[in-house]
């Protein structure tokens, strides 16, 4: 690479790719807002590239007020048909209905457990899997504990959770430290 570094091959030269890479993927998340963020994202990527949805990530935070569950959870058909009608995001009546019924799912989560953060991270006992690929190749895109979290999410209530989909959350948000052994995030993140 330009500067030096070893990077986990998936983030190619793309600066916004690199950049969350770099800053983002991998650690551990606590905030509630961006963990409703990252599961709206990662809902919104099925059948598209991350790269994608990096792309229009501020017109989401935008659209669904920057991922305020409270306000989105009140969402009617005025603000789909605001939503749909939106370049900003990814236009789609399934992803749209799913994201807000999502955010009313949530304020019942944090009714049972306190919140996301308590909720998602009580499944790693508080503390990220520390894994250690050789290469992206061997990285799987689910595993028996997504599989089990988004069972538990679906009987929840919350929509556009499938196994690869809620693994790729716990990727985004440090539940588990994917980054390959030879990235220099490996490490840092306590690989």
């Amino acid at each position: 690479m330009a500067d030096g570094k070893h990077r986990c091959v998936w983030c190619g030269t793309d600066p916004l790719y690199r950049a969350y890479h770099d800053t983002e993927w991998g650690v551990p998340l606590h905030d509630e807002r961006a963990l409703f963020e990252f599961l709206v994202l990662e809902g919104a990527q099925a059948g598209l590239s991350w790269l994608t949805v990096l792309k229009k990530r501020e017109g989401y935070r935008r659209a669904f007020l920057d991922f305020d569950a409270e306000r989105v959870a009140r969402f009617g058909e005025a603000d789909v048909a605001r939503l749909l009608a939106d370049p900003g995001i990814v236009r789609n009546r399934l992803k749209i209905a799913a994201a807000i019924g999502n955010a009313r799912a949530t304020l019942n989560i944090r009714e049972t457990f306190g919140g996301l953060d308590d909720y998602f991270w009580r499944f790693v006992d508080g503390r990220p899997i520390q894994n250690a690929w050789p290469d992206v190749g061997r990285v799987p895109a689910r595993t028996p504990l997504s599989d089990t979290i988004s069972k538990d999410l679906q009987r929840r209530g919350f929509k556009f959770v499938g196994s690869t989909i809620i693994y790729a959350h716990m990727q985004a948000t440090g539940m588990v430290n994917d980054h390959t052994v030879g990235c220099f995030r490996h490490g840092e993140l306590g690989g």
